[in-house]
């Protein structure tokens, strides 16, 4: 599952999701049952800004996701943060960054 991210209200720090997002938290549950079945699963958020170093799910806007979010890295759901470059030739994903719980 790919997420875009794109929400930093604090420096260096992005945040998912920019408003409730039951679909995304649906997603998520729907990969926990895939881990429970003995498949690998995975949620990968794509930052798409060059000024942040570290990722969170945002709780003030949607707490069952970022509730949602914890209880599927801890089912086994893997859980990747990268940031894009974003150069005039295009716009790759670039360095994983931290997610902060």
């Amino acid at each position: 599952e790919v997420k875009n991210c794109h929400l930093s209200r604090t420096k260096g720090l992005a945040e998912f999701p920019d408003c409730v997002a039951a679909r995304s938290l649906k997603h998520l549950r729907e990969l926990e049952a895939m881990v429970a079945e003995g498949d690998r699963a995975v949620v990968l958020f794509v930052v798409q800004r060059t000024d942040c170093e570290a990722f969170k799910a945002c709780h003030e806007l949607d707490p069952a996701f970022a509730r949602g979010l914890d209880q599927a890295a801890n089912a086994g759901v893997e859980v990747l943060v990268y940031a894009c470059e974003v150069k005039t030739s295009g716009v790759r994903i670039g360095q994983r960054i931290r997610w902060v719980r």
